[in-house]
């Protein structure tokens, strides 16, 4: 146990130094009596009393452990006593006295002295006070009083064998909706957003608080799972408004660990993991690539010149050269299977009755999967490197009176290709397989070239995506530091109930990027001497390339956030009556160094004024009144300061009395209504700081004029980017919220909550502004308005079966939907087509054509609707439906379809158990009433897709294609590939239903083995708990969708989702 002595050794040797102490403690008021005896176990202080009797007794710990140096005081006495190595002590009473029972760690305990004379005392440990309240806005409530619409997890259910913490988030809270489209080390944070989305601004995302700092994404992704002590999400009204305007998309607020009165504690976890792709997507061979090219020409144009001859097919079967007749397999050669991680964390805490701490530190290790060629003398494989560190120390300065120093970093080095792990993987479908190697020899004539010789074709412009992945390598250095000090001061001596506190808080965030890299040379095939097996090498670019490293610097960002924060709180029981009052007053402040803009380069700053007061009766009947008042430097004077109120209602009807039979069956239930206003003003665009000024360039060059004798002057013009409008006001949302809390049998806990939200004054640009007004600028005003729904629910289920065998299950489900209540847009129901209007559409979803099938024959397309979108239509391509019945398809035949591209539904489920030292856990998420679509341009094989002028790209043909397409000897019109093209056909890239997929999926999202050492074994050596186990992550997925992780959506050619192998341990001492 972490409190018990190691040895006699350590009790001996400590005897002499707790006997000085006590005696000073017992002889250090002029008015203590003097000792009078001591001796190796008791050190009694007493006045001669003829009713004494000697007492023993032993003390124990919840485990039945003896509780070594535990101390013993007669209650209103200076008599005392501290227990022996085996828990055990004597000392001298009357009958009638109390003895007080205490160790750093555990509650006090009070034994009545009777007529006995042997006594067994069994400690308890101290409370955590989490498990008592819930942490809302800047305070805790007692969880009976709660009636606001929050979740909390436990923290161990975040850990996960990855280093970013948003990965851990779906399916995990009822109320969030969570994906994640890369898997890429450094670019891997999921999307989250608290009960969908309902505004049209730039920031949908909810506010993140750590320790009551507002902070980022990338700092959530950031945060050690084992430095958190709670984790809630905020999600209607009454538990938002005290943040104000920051709060108006939900909250996450995260409070970090601090020190327990104790000894000190130690907790190490090491991990190494295996991480591979959960899915990559299956190319065609080159031989199936080449005749499909060939087809591709010859479908369209019969007398069409055939790319490849069928001399290079044959050759390239019988592997004749693999340089004159490349055959490359690029996912194979680029990318390993697999690759290793490591996560390191450690962590100290402890403390008396005067000053606790908690420290930690943190490395994780991340790896990419690319393969690089051992000839550079540099690695540009992604490796990013993270290291945390982070101190919280509170100290009591009086009875009354607490500090608190809370300081954090987390650093990031960060080094990988120039073009990051998601852009080579979507070079690498750009890239033709038999079109040049990625390298050639250096032999020959070429034995004395000092550079790789990388394969190009052409006048060298097409993309090689081993030339871009080697050739160099960027570094980049993230630096986030916080440091905040807070200050609370009890004022019971004022009245009972009363404190205030105050923190102050210092952000620094620094980035910085520098690329190092050479250009490459690039080579191609000159002539080949089939005879003699050899080739010749025509270099393409004898200027281009350089064999020294090129210096590029990047950017450069500094950002400094400063926080202030004080706050009033009263919270006091009278009899039944139960009264809290709150008032915060907030000041936030930041500044970026590089903002490049003026504008933008003036300090963002946010204040507002917040509070909380609340009534209950009887700990049955509860009501809460919430507001924010709070103020925006991005409006006007007139429209600067908002008023936003909320209030709640809770009954808890399991604590009336006619409810006494049932609280064995039904042990809780508590209905909960709230209502409220929120604000935002995160509105229109990032880039708007003040929408009361105009923005204007005073030296547009892109404005100039030329002028005078033979236009030889030239002047700089001017320009509006924004008008000034100080109309512009706040996004007002009204939140509903019903819910109920219900307890079954000690067991089982279900909460569930129906929610409504209406948005108003949503900033829009006006659309119906005639040209003819001369404006150079988009006018808007807060003319939108949107509503969102939904339910969200949750299930905790906890049993022990008996002391070896125990279960727990949890899970979570959260259905969010929104729509477009007022939008400006043309008047569609006056023009016939009232499906292309968005009012009533959810805000994600997207409108297409609807695809009926693939034509048949020319008769078929003779006798349809018109296509014409710039392509000459034939068999095998697209056939849409003409929605309006005009005989053409066009932009007026698209039509709302599939599902929002937000997923409606997010899911999760699991179930823990344990058996004596083994225990297993397993989790399932999923997302479901979600669609997206593939972009059928980005896998068209075949043709140039890049959008870089300067560059040639020849995309590769995916399996799924090569597998099922139209042709004339298959005239499937179900395919899943049109007619193949060796151009892009705009008829066949539509946005429709052809290309719509569905994005559900549900997946084994965790799953994990432990098993402890037995305490016999750790006590050996000295430790206290020895966990070792094994994890996995995204281990299975079910899905309709089989071409890549349908989590990606339509971002599959990117840097795929990792399935992670795991092995920790985890040691306590």
């Amino acid at each position: 146990m972490k409190h018990r002595l190691a040895s006699q050794h350590y009790w001996q040797s400590t005897q002499g130094l707790r006997k000085a102490l006590l005696i000073l403690c017992f002889s250090g008021a002029p008015f203590f009596p003097v000792v009078e005896h001591i001796n190796a176990t008791v050190y009694v202080t007493t006045t001669v009393d003829q009713q004494k009797k000697e007492v023993k007794g032993t003390i124990y710990d919840e485990t039945n452990a003896p509780v070594a140096g535990a101390t013993i005081v007669v209650k209103s006495s200076t008599r005392g006593c501290i227990t022996d190595i085996d828990g055990k002590f004597s000392i001298s009473v009357n009958v009638g006295d109390e003895l007080l029972v205490s160790f750093l760690g555990y509650q006090t305990e009070n034994v009545k002295i009777t007529t006995n004379n042997d006594y067994t005392v069994h400690l308890k440990p101290k409370v955590d006070e989490l498990d008592e309240v819930t942490v809302v806005a800047f305070a805790k409530q007692k969880k009976e009083s709660v009636i606001s619409s929050v979740t909390t997890v436990k923290p161990s259910e975040l850990k996960v064998p990855s280093s970013n913490l948003t990965t851990a988030l779906a399916g995990r809270m009822s109320g969030v909706i969570a994906y994640q489209t890369s898997g890429e080390p450094g670019k891997d944070d999921a999307s989250f957003f608290i009960r969908g989305v309902t505004t049209f601004g730039y920031a949908a995302s909810p506010l993140i608080l750590i320790d009551n700092v507002e902070l980022t994404t990338a700092d959530l992704a950031r945060l050690n799972v084992d430095d958190i002590a709670s984790f809630s999400i905020m999600k209607d009204a009454t538990a938002t408004a005290l943040y104000g305007a920051r709060g108006a998309n939900g909250v996450i607020l995260v409070t970090t660990k601090e020190g327990k009165e104790g000894k000190a504690t130690v907790n190490i976890r090491i991990e190494n993991s295996v991480s591979t792709p959960v899915r990559t997507i299956e190319t065609a061979d080159p031989i199936t690539y080449m005749q499909l090219h060939n087809e591709a020409v010859k479908t369209r144009n019969p007398l069409g010149v055939l790319p490849y001859s069928q001399s290079k097919i044959d050759n390239t079967i019988k592997n004749l050269n693999p340089y004159a007749f490349p055959s490359v397999d690029w996912y194979d050669e680029m990318f390993n299977k697999y690759t290793m991680n490591q996560r390191v964390t450690a962590n100290i805490s402890g403390g008396g009755n005067v000053a606790r701490y908690y420290i930690a530190a943190s490395f994780f290790n991340d790896n990419g999967v690319l393969n690089v060629d051992k000839q550079n003398n540099f690695n540009s494989n992604i490796s990013l490197k993270k290291y945390s560190v982070r101190s919280n120390i509170n100290i009591n300065l009086t009875k009354t009176t607490e500090a608190i120093i809370r300081v954090n970093g987390s650093f990031d080095d960060y080094r990988g290709p120039i073009d990051g792990g998601d852009a080579l993987y979507n070079k690498v479908m750009k890239t033709s397989p038999v079109l040049f190697p990625m390298t050639y020899p250096n032999v020959r004539e070429y034995t004395e070239n000092t550079h790789l010789m990388f394969g190009n074709y052409g006048e060298g412009t097409y993309i090689n995506p081993y030339a871009d992945m080697v050739k160099g390598y960027k570094d980049y250095s993230r630096t986030s530091i916080v440091a905040q000090g807070e200050l609370k001061q009890n004022l019971d001596f004022i009245t009972k109930g009363l404190n205030i506190r105050g923190l102050i808080s210092t952000t620094r965030y620094v980035y910085s990027d520098v690329s190092r890299f050479y250009n490459p040379y690039y080579y191609a095939l000159g002539a080949y001497n089939q005879q003699e097996n050899t080739y010749s090498l025509t270099l393409l670019n004898p200027d281009g390339g350089t064999e020294y490293l090129n210096y590029t610097e990047g950017a450069k960002d500094v950002t400094t956030t400063n926080y202030m924060e004080i706050a009033a709180n009263y919270n006091r029981d009278f009899h039944t009556h139960g009264v809290s009052g709150m008032l915060v007053f907030t000041r936030r402040t930041q500044q970026n160094s590089n903002a490049g803009d003026l504008q933008k380069s003036l300090p963002y700053k946010n204040q507002g004024l917040s509070g909380r007061f609340t009534y209950s009766y009887d700990k049955r009947y509860f009501a809460e009144f919430n507001f924010g008042y709070n103020g925006s430097e991005r409006f006007a004077d007139n429209e600067r300061y908002g008023f936003f109120p909320s209030f709640g209602l809770g009954y808890l009807m399991s604590n009336e009395k006619f409810w006494k039979p049932l609280e064995n069956t039904v042990n809780k239930l508590k209905w909960k209504f709230t209502y409220g206003l929120v604000g935002n003003d995160a509105i229109g665009d990032v880039n708007d700081r003040f929408f009361y000024l105009s923005n204007v360039n005073m030296n547009d060059g892109g404005k100039g004029q030329d002028f005078g004798t033979n236009w030889g002057n030239h002047i700089n013009g001017i320009s509006v980017s924004r008008y000034a409008n100080e109309f512009i006001t706040w996004e007002k949302a009204k939140k509903m919220n019903i819910g109920f809390e219900l307890g079954l049998f000690n067991k089982l806990e279900i909460q569930a909550d129906l929610f409504y939200e209406k948005r108003n004054s949503i900033l829009m640009t006006r659309e119906y502004i005639p040209s003819t007004m001369g404006l150079s600028a988009a006018v808007r005003a807060n003319v939108g308005a949107a509503s969102g729904k939904g339910f969200d629910l949750s299930a905790d289920y906890s049993h022990s079966i008996n002391k070896d065998f125990w279960v727990s299950g949890r899970a979570n489900f959260t259905y969010a939907t929104s729509k477009y209540e007022k939008v400006e847009e043309p008047d569609y129901v006056g023009a016939g087509t009232p499906w292309r209007s968005k009012v009533g559409q959810n805000l994600s979803q997207s409108w297409g054509l609807i695809a009926e099938r693939l034509f048949v024959d020319e008769a078929d397309i003779a006798n349809s609707p018109t296509q014409n979108f710039g392509d000459r239509v034939m068999a095998g391509d697209i056939k849409y439906k003409d929605i309006n019945n005009d005989g053409q398809i066009t932009e007026a035949d698209k039509v709302p379809i599939g599902y929002p591209t937000t997923p409606e539904i997010t899911y999760g489920f699991g179930l823990s158990t344990g058996y004596k030292n083994w225990d297993l856990s397993v989790f399932f998420q999923g997302n479901a009433r979600t669609s997206f679509w593939i972009d059928p341009k980005k896998i068209s094989p075949f043709i140039d897709t890049d959008d870089d002028k300067n560059t040639l790209s020849s995309n590769a043909l995916l399996s799924v294609i090569a597998n099922d397409y139209w042709s004339e000897a298959n005239r499937n019109i179900y395919a899943f590939w049109p007619r193949l093209a060796n151009e892009v056909i705009a008829n066949n890239t539509q946005n429709s239903t052809w290309w719509m997929q569905d994005g559900s999926f549900i997946r084994l999202k965790s799953l994990e083995l432990g098993y402890t050492l037995p305490e016999s074994w750790t006590r050996k050596v000295r430790l206290g708990n020895v966990r070792i186990y094994l994890s996995g992550t995204n281990l299975l997925t079910f899905s309709k969708f089989k071409l890549w992780d349908p989590e990606m959506s339509g971002n599959g050619l990117g840097y795929p989702i990792q399935r992670v192998y795991n092995i920790g341990l985890n040691v306590n001492f």
